[in-house]
This record gives structure tokens, C-alpha cells and sequence, in this order.
């Protein structure tokens, strides 16, 4: 966290916020629907191509952030498989704009301790795209520090589909496919996020009430937030704010808060049992 106020004006907003947030209690993932690129470009009578470009810029922010913060992974749904339904020339604006980010921040993500992993079915992507990114992962895997996942080309139950065919091509070729079980554990290694803990926060920006088909194995206990701002409006200031939020939260995981299961438990020794 002290790196985090390195970069804040003492007694601003921002400041404030940060002071809230326990740094024992963070989220060790943070996973991003950032949506509303679009509607930000048509308020301001601008281009589609303009909304996404600032959205590139609320990325910068983010990834900034959370590695000042220290949260151990980031994952951002940059283009879902669906997206290719969108007008070509927006599509291509997409890819073009990856690959300037990339060449942009490749100093900072490696300078700064990050790596960074692209998910999704890969190989469809245009193959300069694809080069730029094989480029970041190679230049940034030994780093330790936050790792960032973009999400492209990406669909839940595509990556579903994909590890089940992972494990049984395995079994296939380990000739005991017959006696194949797949439990959790089998999937969970299988998935493109393979090593990565499941995200604690899941965020949406645009204020849409869905996940869009987005790690729907991993955020079966994430929490989620959701915000009206728009995410080439999502700063560090909004960043911060949903931590705290998630801070809030009581994650019981199927169970009861700890409160609650030590006041049974000295109800028990009293000899009065809960039925």
C-alpha cells in the first residue's frame, strides 16, 4: 500500500479512500467486465474508436493500480467471442489499439514487476495481434509481481468446453480413457486461468446486471460489484471504492460468518443446541 500513497495527494479524495481500505484484507484477484466504451464515445458525439481509446487509457490506470496496491491478479475481458459481431472496421480499430498499448506499456509491465498472460481461443486473433502479445508474455514472465490476464476472444463456456477437451485428449493419449473421472480439481487445471486463485471481486462497469458469459467456473463465490460509471471513466478513485466495498462484504463460502459460529458455539457449551 505504500506505494499506492506514493502516488496520491495527501489529504485528497483519493487519500481518503485508500485509508479505508485494511491492506490484510485484500482481494487477491480482481476481475473486470469493463464495458461502456461505446455509450462514453456517443454522449460526447465522438467515434466508437474514440471511447475505446480512452477505455485503453482507464486499462493503464487500473493495472497501475493494483500493482501500487499489491493484488496478486488482474483479469480484464477485453474482447469476448461474441464481440465479433461488431462492424469490421471497429473490430480491426480493436485489435490495432491492443497492439499500440502493448508496444506503449511493454517498458512499464516489465519495469514494474508485471506479467501479463492473454486467455482465450488465441489463435483466431489477427496474427499481428497475436505476435505483440507473444512478445509481452515472453518479455514479462519471469516478473513476480501482478499478473494481468486479458481476456481475448474469450468466452466461459467456450474455456469450459476447451478444458473438457483438454481432458480427454489426455486420457486419450494416455490410454486410459475408459476409466476417466473428472472432478474439480481435473477442470480447475485445465482452464485457461490454470494457477490463478479464483477472483475474490468481480467488477462491471455501465451498470448491466450480467456477466456476459465471463469466468463462469471461477466466480461461483467472487463477489461482484457493479457501477453506473462508464469504463473510460473508471479511475483509480472508482478502483478503490469497489475495494473498499468488497471490504464490506461477508464471504461465507456456503457457511456462517465467524461471529455467528462462535456466539452457536457458546450457546452450545450452555446447553442450548440450535436445531
Amino acid at each position: 500500500m505504500r506505494a499506492l500513497f506514493e502516488a496520491l495527494t495527501p489529504g485528497g479524495e483519493e487519500w481518503a479512500i485508500a485509508e479505508a481500505i485494511n491492506p490484510r484484507h485484500l482481494p487477491k484477484h480482481i476481475a473486470i467486465i469493463m464495458d461502456g466504451n461505446g455509450r462514453w464515445a456517443r454522449r460526447r458525439n465522438l467515434p466508437r474508436a474514440a471511447g475505446h481509446r480512452a477505455g485503453a487509457e482507464a486499462v493503464r490506470v487500473a493495472v497501475e493500480t493494483c500493482a501500487r496496491i499489491g493484488i496478486k491478479a488482474l483479469t480484464l475481458y477485453a474482447f469476448s467471442a461474441e464481440n465479433w459481431k461488431r462492424p469490421a472496421a471497429e473490430v480491426d480499430t480493436l485489435w490495432r489499439l491492443l497492439q499500440l498499448y502493448l508496444r506503449k506499456e511493454l517498458r512499464t509491465l516489465r519495469d514494474g514487476n508485471i506479467r501479463l498472460t492473454a486467455i482465450g481461443r488465441l489463435e483466431a486473433l489477427p496474427e499481428a495481434a497475436q505476435a505483440e502479445l507473444r512478445a509481452a508474455e515472453e518479455e514479462t514472465k519471469a516478473n513476480a509481481g501482478l499478473h494481468v490476464y486479458l481476456a481475448l476472444n474469450y468466452g466461459g463456456r467456450n474455456e469450459i468446453v476447451d478444458a473438457f477437451n483438454a481432458i480427454l485428449q489426455k486420457a486419450r493419449s494416455a490410454g486410459n480413457l475408459d476409466d476417466l473421472r473428472v472432478d474439480e480439481e481435473m477442470i480447475g487445471a485445465n482452464l485457461y486461468h490454470a494457477g490463478a486463485p479464483d477472483p475474490d471481486l468481480l467488477i462491471r462497469t455501465s451498470g448491466e446486471m450480467r456477466v456476459s458469459n465471463f469466468l463462469l467456473w471461477q466466480i461461483a463465490y467472487a463477489e461482484i460489484y457493479v457501477t453506473d460509471v462508464l469504463w473510460p471513466d473508471f479511475g483509480r478513485r472508482e478502483l478503490l471504492q469497489a475495494i473498499v466495498d468488497y471490504q464490506k462484504r461477508d464471504r461465507r463460502f456456503g457457511g456462517i460468518s465467524p461471529a455467528p459460529a462462535r456466539a452457536a458455539a457458546e450457546l452450545s457449551d450452555a446447553g442450548v443446541h440450535l436445531r
